[in-house]
C-alpha cells in the first residue's frame, strides 16, 4: 500500500467513524397500509442523510393505545387525521407538526380474476362467503368499508360474511391466501405501475365514503430529535411523494 495512502488512512477512519456517530435510528410506527411505500421511503432516507428508520406496522387504533401507554415511537404515520390530531391534544405530539403526508384509497379486492367487477355489483349478488374487512374501530380503512356498504344499502346483508382483520394488512392476507373470496383492503396493497397488479378490483368511489386522510406527527418523545424532524420533512420531498403517488395515494 503507497505510503500516502497509509498516512491518510488513520484520518479516513476517524471521519468514517465520525459520521457513524451523528447516525441516529428513529422508531416510527406506520399504518398497515402504508407499508409498502414506507419501506422504500425509508431505504431512500437512509441513503439519503444516514439515518435509520426503524419500521413498525399495524393497526391506527393499536399504535393509539400503545403511544399513549409509553410506547417508544417517534414519528407516527397514521391511517387517519383524527388519532395524531387526538395525541396532540393531549400532549402526546409535538403541536403544529401534523401534516397529511397521503390521501387513501379504498377497494374491494380479490384474487380471483373475474370475480370483482369493475363497479363492484358483486356485493349485490353475493356470490361468495365471506368479505375480509379491516377492524373499523382500530383501522380507518375498515371504518371506511363500513361506511361504503351503510352508503349502498347493503351493510345487514353482509354481515354475516364479514371476517375482520386486526388491520387492514391482516384484512388483505385473508384475502390474498383464500381464505375470503374479497374484501375492502387498501389499494396501495394491490396497486404497482399504474394498475392492479393481480386479482380483480373495484375502486370504490370517493362519494360512498370520508376522505381516508392519513396525517404523519411527531412524537413527544423526539421532540428535540433532530433526526426525527428530518425524516418528517424528507416525507415532504419531491422524491417520497413519486413514490407515494407510485402506490396509488395522492401525497
Amino acid at each position: 500500500m503507497p505510503k500516502i495512502v497509509l498516512r491518510w488512512l488513520p484520518v479516513l477512519c476517524l471521519a468514517l467513524a465520525s459520521a457513524a456517530a451523528l447516525a441516529e435510528e428513529i422508531q416510527v410506527a406506520v399504518a398497515a397500509n402504508f407499508t409498502a411505500p414506507m419501506k422504500l421511503i425509508a431505504a431512500d432516507f437512509e441513503k439519503d442523510t444516514g439515518h435509520k428508520a426503524v419500521l413498525t406496522f399495524g393497526a391506527t387504533g393499536k399504535f393509539y393505545a400503545q403511544i399513549s401507554n409509553g410506547a417508544p415511537f417517534e414519528v407516527f404515520l397514521a391511517a387517519d387525521d383524527e388519532t395524531p390530531a387526538r395525541l396532540e391534544k393531549e400532549g402526546a405530539a409535538v403541536n403544529g407538526s401534523r401534516f397529511t403526508y397521503a390521501t387513501g384509497k379504498l377497494v374491494l379486492w380479490s384474487a380471483q380474476p373475474g370475480l370483482v367487477d369493475a363497479q363492484g355489483e358483486v356485493l349485490k349478488k353475493g356470490d361468495f362467503k365471506r368479505i375480509a374487512i379491516a377492524a373499523p374501530k382500530l383501522a380507518p380503512y375498515g371504518a371506511a368499508a363500513v361506511e361504503t356498504m351503510n352508503k349502498l344499502g347493503l351493510q345487514a346483508a353482509l354481515e354475516p360474511k364479514l371476517v375482520q382483520g386486526e388491520s387492514i394488512g391482516q384484512a388483505f392476507s385473508f384475502v390474498s391466501t383464500g381464505n375470503a373470496e374479497l374484501g375492502f383492503i387498501a389499494l396501495s396493497q394491490v396497486y404497482e405501475g399504474g394498475k392492479i397488479k393481480s386479482g380483480s378490483a373495484w375502486i370504490v368511489p370517493d362519494k360512498l365514503h370520508s376522505p381516508i386522510r392519513q396525517d404523519a406527527v411527531l412524537l413527544a418523545k423526539a421532540k428535540d430529535s433532530k433526526a426525527a424532524a428530518q425524516l418528517m420533512a424528507y416525507l415532504k420531498t419531491d422524491k417520497a411523494k413519486a413514490v407515494i403517488r407510485a402506490f396509488g395515494y395522492e401525497p
